[in-house]
């Protein structure tokens, strides 16, 4: 079990220097283990290694599509491959490659997007993909990951690439709340209850956690008990979990860094339908393209706060 040490700092490692070291590490650990990337290494620091070893990390430029079917294709000659680029280029820039060259194909890749949703910041919206997790989890068998923080991202990423079919890793390139002990291991497909309640449940994923956990704070001093849980595997989603506190709390809100059509709200209420009807709300995008700004102005501009994530549980609470 994680150990979580949660106090509402921010981590001092950034999401990028951990996501080049481990990938450097992985490379020099298994030689199976393949780099690609579409020219964009020098985001994540692997670019000197790749001029060391350009046989072990490959820059592909700018070809995101192109750079699944090399993916495949290192996948189907035994290799594992390790693909990145930012989450739109890695979703719907590149979605039939990955669909029919690894999934279709059943050849097991690995997939980082970094700064996902409003993480791509001033990037702005033609890099904001609020869509990448309800196309991933149209892919058979896949398995998709919204990192918390850097320790999780170091366990998931060391495990995904021993993993079976597509995996998409979700994560930013920034700081974020730290909220997992250093050397904590994670296993995929099971939540991680970070607090009790026995009011409501709120489900978070990425960012969303530190949100959902302050959020929990707030409401703890209106006498509200939250009980939160990380969803950090979106697909497959630990339904047993989360019938557990929905079965307790008798409400559920989801709060994530996507579109809520296809996202962790889509998939909760899927769960919760067939298992246990519940009263559902979310804090998500609410089917919007995305913006230019900074991170802060964009998650007030789409209400992925823990200020709303508040205000929502409250609304859902007299739904009971």
């Amino acid at each position: 079990m994680p150990k979580i040490v949660y106090d509402g700092s921010m981590d001092p490692r950034t999401f990028k220097d951990v996501i080049g070291g481990t990938i450097i590490s992985l490379l020099e650990g298994d030689p199976d283990v393949i780099y690609v990337d579409a020219d964009l290494m020098s985001t994540i620091g692997t670019y000197k290694y790749h001029q060391e070893h350009p046989d072990r990390a490959i820059n592909v430029g700018v070809s995101e599509a192109n750079m699944m079917g090399v993916a495949g294709g290192l996948a189907a000659a035994g290799f594992k491959p390790i693909a990145h680029t930012f989450g739109p280029f890695a979703s719907r820039r590149s979605y039939d490659q990955v669909f029919l060259s690894a999934g279709y194909a059943h050849n097991d890749i690995t997939v980082i997007g970094t700064d996902p949703g409003v993480c791509a910041a001033f990037n702005g919206g033609t890099h904001m993909p609020f869509e990448d997790v309800a196309l991933y989890r149209a892919i058979p068998t896949a398995t998709i990951f919204d990192i918390t923080d850097t320790v999780m991202l170091e366990s998931v990423l060391r495990q995904a690439v021993n993993l079976p079919g597509v995996k998409y890793i979700r994560v930013g390139r920034k700081n974020a709340a730290k909220v997992y002990d250093e050397g904590s291991q994670f296993t995929p497909g099971k939540a991680i209850k970070l607090r009790e309640g026995k009011d409501i449940t709120l489900v978070a994923c990425g960012i969303m956690v530190h949100e959902a956990l302050q959020a929990a704070d707030t409401l703890a001093r209106e006498g509200i008990e939250a009980e939160v849980l990380d969803m950090f595997t979106i697909k497959p989603l630990d339904e047993a979990a989360l019938i557990a506190s929905a079965r307790k709390t008798g409400a559920v809100l989801a709060a994530e860094n996507h579109n809520k059509i296809g996202g962790l709200y889509a998939a909760v209420c899927e769960a919760l339908s067939r298992e246990l009807p519940t009263p559902a709300g979310f804090v998500a995008v609410n089917d919007e393209y995305g913006e230019v700004g900074p991170q802060d102005y964009l998650q007030e501009r789409y209400g992925l706060t823990a200020a709303n994530i508040a205000a929502k549980a409250r609304e859902l609470l007299k739904k009971k």
